[in-house]
């Protein structure tokens, strides 16, 4: 079941909804214009790939709505999201990623975005996430609210860190690059990247030394 929402028909809808693209991938940029711009009461006014470009062109076009993966180069969705809601508090976002851990996902939410979509969902499941936004509901896809159900019956460990970046805090204390740590972990180098920006961030350190240094003072390692 979604939480989610009454579905807003495009016959109630008199104005084109104006949506940002934001993702650091071009060729995923240019499908998703082509696939949202089949639908006539939508019109991407801009694609860009970093969280500055984002930044500079919700200021200069006002979208109704931006949509971002999570993942942007060094530097990521969350940020955008926090970033652009000091200057536009009411600006609505949704997430398209491929992350589905609840932690992600739980942290992402309190910035207040406005949907959450996988990049394996279907077409159909965005526009539906699109329209249920403008409409002022919050959307969820379908695997990201049974994930979301899911967590709320596993207990909740306390930990700062969840085991995944304990697993991966520990290699990075190591040495392990970033390519080794995937392939130890057999997860791809992207999903290592984030990880590592998440745990930076919930650590509140900012070099490997002062990271390290955490995790010692913390029993983290």
């Amino acid at each position: 079941m979604k939480w989610l929402f009454n579905f807003v028909g495009k016959e109630q809808i008199a104005e084109t909804m104006k949506i940002l693209l934001v993702d650091d991938h071009s060729i995923l940029l240019d499908g998703l214009k082509k696939l949202i711009e089949e639908d006539e009461m939508l019109s991407v006014v801009d694609a860009v790939g970093s969280v500055p470009d984002a930044i500079r062109s919700i200021d200069k076009h006002k979208p109704d709505l931006v949509i971002t993966d999570y993942n942007l180069g060094d530097d990521d969705g969350l940020s955008l999201v926090q970033k652009t809601k000091r200057l536009f508090p009411d600006m609505k976002f949704i997430i398209l990623s491929m992350h589905d851990e609840a932690h992600l996902v739980k942290e992402i939410l309190k910035e207040g975005v406005n949907g959450y979509v996988l990049k394996k969902d279907t077409k159909a499941e965005l526009i539906e996430a699109i329209y249920a936004v403008r409409g002022g509901k919050m959307y969820m896809s379908t695997d990201i609210n049974a994930m979301l159900v899911k967590s709320l019956y596993e207990p909740d460990e306390g930990k700062l860190l969840t085991s995944r970046e304990r697993e991966i805090l520990k290699l990075i204390s190591q040495e392990y690059s970033n390519k080794q740590i995937a392939e130890e972990l057999f997860i791809s180098e992207r999903t290592v990247e984030t990880h590592r920006k998440n745990i930076f961030r919930k650590t509140k350190t900012s070099s490997l030394v002062g990271l390290i240094k955490f995790a010692y003072a913390n029993n983290l390692i």
